[in-house]
């Protein structure tokens, strides 16, 4: 294949979830079943992803017992707050970032904003915020509401709520703290500010009571396709996790994106897109495909028609149509639009049945799923990711830690030997590893501006 400029490498993220991202995967026999909740564990997987040189470790969340996890076989069900989690994990590791979610629709951006700055301060300048709307009537009825506000609300919401945080965060100039004990004074009260915003949804007065991150932000990632999620990547987001079951629509994403974050005067190339991919790794694709068929076999039914039905927004109530029968017709969802089409595309374009669907879906959830040998592998990574379809995957280990161990012991190496990532880490901070510019201080710019000309 083409050999990608030395400049340009891939990116990774490590999604790792305890419990591993196979709907099944707490019942692999190297599994630990407590694996969500055990924190010796999340240890030993933070150590392998920064030995791995991954650039972050994500998690997602829910603000409601798991999407499809109510019929008693699926261990997302409960686990972590992620930053919390992050919170301890982070003084394990040096190098390695740490991208937690966080909602817009349930959390108040006063709260969400110190959260984030403090782990970015704890973590001395690795944190990440994965920006979410939140979707379903299970999660509003948590919150004081009977339903779910609609999906152009929700992003309404989200876009005034992440311009609010990115302003507190700034509320502190970086040199606002003198602490000078002689003098007795601890801080330039001059460059401490109020932001007084006052929108539609919010009214926020400031200033953070935080000191402004690391970072200068902590890294924005956002994960929605919907045409309101495209909106607000461009908008807002550094690096986007997104989910393709091809090539061509992988590329499609990508174009419309980088013009779309063109258009907003945004460099494109501040902005990475990084779809998830689910690797079985052997040393021999008939090893791989061993380890695809185990997993699936451990997929209780109730669950798989569980996590259909919860992937397509809680409108697919299969319980009663025959596992080996068509995919009825879905209603319209308020909740993941992207990801209930999505569903429906897999569904159609291979004609499965409802059994092969949530066998198919079970490992990644709509993202894709890649079955081979190393070699294989880091083939179809490097052919997305030099035909502009991705500058980085979000790597999604079908269950922990063996199909982690893989990765980093089998593709990492041949990755490396092409040239397409690193053999060390670039810098101490996630946005120097992503290759992201720390933003600038309005409130520091201005005076700049003042000051050159006076």
């Amino acid at each position: 294949m083409t050999s990608p400029s030395k400049s340009r490498q891939i990116k990774l993220g490590a999604f790792l979830p305890g419990g591993g991202q196979h709907v099944a995967a707490w019942r692999h026999p190297d599994s630990p079943a407590d694996g969500a909740t055990n924190l010796e564990f999340h240890k030993k997987l933070a150590l392998t992803a920064e030995r791995g040189l991954f650039d972050a470790y994500f998690l997602a969340d829910n603000l409601t017992v798991g999407l499809g996890a109510r019929e008693g076989g699926n261990a997302k069900i409960a686990g972590f707050e992620p930053v919390t989690l992050f919170a301890a994990l982070a003084p394990l590791t040096t190098h390695l970032g740490f991208i937690a979610t966080a909602s817009t629709t349930y959390e108040e951006p006063y709260t969400l904003a110190r959260k984030f700055a403090s782990l970015d301060l704890l973590s001395n300048g690795r944190a990440g915020w994965n920006v979410v709307t939140s979707a379903g009537d299970d999660t509003a009825r948590n919150f004081n509401r009977d339903v779910q506000p609609n999906h152009a609300e929700r992003y309404a919401r989200a876009h005034e709520h992440v311009e609010t945080v990115k302003a507190l965060w700034d509320s502190w100039e970086d040199d606002a703290f003198i602490r000078d004990k002689k003098s007795g004074r601890f801080y330039d009260k001059d460059k401490l500010h109020d932001i007084n915003h006052k929108g539609e949804h919010f009214s926020v007065k400031g200033p953070l009571n935080v000191p402004r991150p690391v970072q200068g932000h902590p890294v924005v990632v956002q994960a929605g396709q919907s045409e309101d999620g495209r909106g607000l990547a461009a908008s807002s987001a550094e690096v986007i996790f997104t989910a393709h079951q091809n090539l061509a629509s992988a590329q499609e994403f990508y174009r419309d994106i980088k013009a779309r974050v063109a258009a907003a005067d945004r460099d494109p190339a501040q902005v990475l897109i990084m779809p998830g991919v689910a690797p079985f790794v052997g040393r021999t694709e008939e090893e791989a495909r061993a380890k695809y068929q185990q997993l699936n076999d451990l997929i209780l039914p109730e669950d798989g028609v569980a996590l259909l039905n919860a992937l397509a927004g809680q409108t697919l109530d299969l319980r009663d149509y025959p596992l080996d029968g068509p995919l009825p017709v879905a209603k319209e969802t308020e909740g993941m639009k992207s990801r209930q089409a999505l569903i429906r595309q897999i569904a159609d374009e291979h004609n499965f049945t409802i059994r092969q669907l949530y066998q198919w879906v079970a490992t990644a959830r709509g993202h894709y799923t890649v079955i081979g040998s190393a070699t294989q592998v880091a083939d179809q990574l490097e052919q997305w990711f030099t035909s502009e379809a991705a500058d980085g995957f979000n790597i999604l280990p079908p269950w922990l830690p063996g199909a982690l161990d893989d990765f980093v012991d089998l593709v990492i190496p041949e990755l490396q030997r092409r040239g397409l990532f690193r053999t060390a880490y670039e810098g101490r901070t996630l946005r120097e590893n992503l290759g992201l510019r720390r933003p600038q201080n309005p409130w520091t710019a201005a005076r700049s501006t003042v000051l050159a000309a006076e």
